[in-house]
């Protein structure tokens, strides 16, 4: 059976969540989605995933606290730009 104890604490676990963000984004862009577009998206729940990460291999709480509080104006951010008409 897997050390999934270790898997965690390691960090290992956001590394995972962060791989599968950053495939996304290229899977999106081959998409024909716009750069700005996927960034906004999906860079909240990046700096989420570094923040779980921080906190998951005990880092100092500004580690932990910084990606995490940088992760809510970012999502509203992208929040403005979806209500905004977009330029084609």
């Amino acid at each position: 059976m897997p050390d999934f104890a270790t898997f965690f604490a390691s960090g290992h676990a956001a590394d995972v969540v962060l791989i599968v963000l950053a495939v996304e984004v290229l899977l999106l862009l081959r998409a024909g989605r716009r750069l700005d577009d996927v960034l906004l998206l999906l860079l909240p729940a990046a700096l989420m995933m570094l923040g779980l990460r921080a906190a998951l291999v005990g880092a100092a709480w500004p580690w932990i606290a910084l990606p995490l509080a940088a992760s809510f104006p970012v999502h509203l951010a992208d929040l403005l730009h979806r209500r905004t008409p977009q330029k084609k």
